[in-house]
């Protein structure tokens, strides 16, 4: 990434609260988005991250009653992309590692090594480990799909104010299993966003 690329992507990155309501995103680009923002770091490839895409009426309509205080980002942008943690992604392990080793990402044998070590460790997790874990990956892989919209022409907005506790059930998951990240609103800007104040790198930083 050079310089100019790094401005427009990182920091010139803005919060939109109003997008131009015409524009609409197709799923193979929305896809193409999401499978960039999953190349994201997590704990032992876990990958806990899962995305529910509002984009209909009927589901904008079901979002704007739960984020009341956003509802012109969620009536207005393109699409609105609810994040979640997958309490259970353990589950996925054996197809992970399996697939790594039929692409030849890893031998088998290290397969079964890490899965032995793995496996009684995630088994045995509190739940209260567990939200820790889907907390963190699932904040990486959100930044990282909003640097992703941006680098294809989009804006969004990262949005924490709605009804946490409703939001799983209202779109058909299991509230349970399914621990609520963020929203992200993506979409044209109608208008730019304004810029934010950041402290200086040393009031945030300790060099030891």
């Amino acid at each position: 990434m050079n310089n100019k690329d790094f401005n427009e992507i990182v920091l010139k990155r803005r919060s939109i609260k109003k997008y131009d309501s015409s524009v609409k995103i197709s799923r193979e680009e929305m896809e193409e988005m999401i499978a960039e923002a999953t190349r994201a770091p997590s704990s032992v490839n876990m990958q806990p991250w899962r995305f529910v895409v509002i984009e209909t009426p009927e589901g904008k309509e079901k979002l704007a009653e739960l984020a009341r205080f956003n509802s012109e980002q969620v009536n207005t942008s393109s699409a609105v992309i609810a994040v979640f943690g997958d309490m259970n992604n353990f589950e996925y392990a054996e197809e992970i590692f399996e697939k790594s080793v039929e692409l030849g990402y890893m031998p088998h044998d290290i397969k079964e090594q890490q899965l032995k070590v793995i496996t009684p460790i995630y088994e045995n997790m509190s739940q209260a480990d567990m939200r820790d874990v889907v907390l963190i990956d699932s904040g990486l892989v959100s930044m990282q799909l909003m640097l992703v919209a941006r680098a294809h022409g989009y804006d969004t907005n990262p949005i924490g104010g709605y009804e946490k506790e409703l939001i799983a059930e209202v779109f058909g998951l299991d509230k349970e299993r399914y621990v609520p990240i963020m929203l992200i609103s993506i979409g044209k800007a109608a208008s730019e966003g304004h810029a934010s104040y950041r402290l200086p790198v040393n009031t945030v930083t300790t060099w030891k």
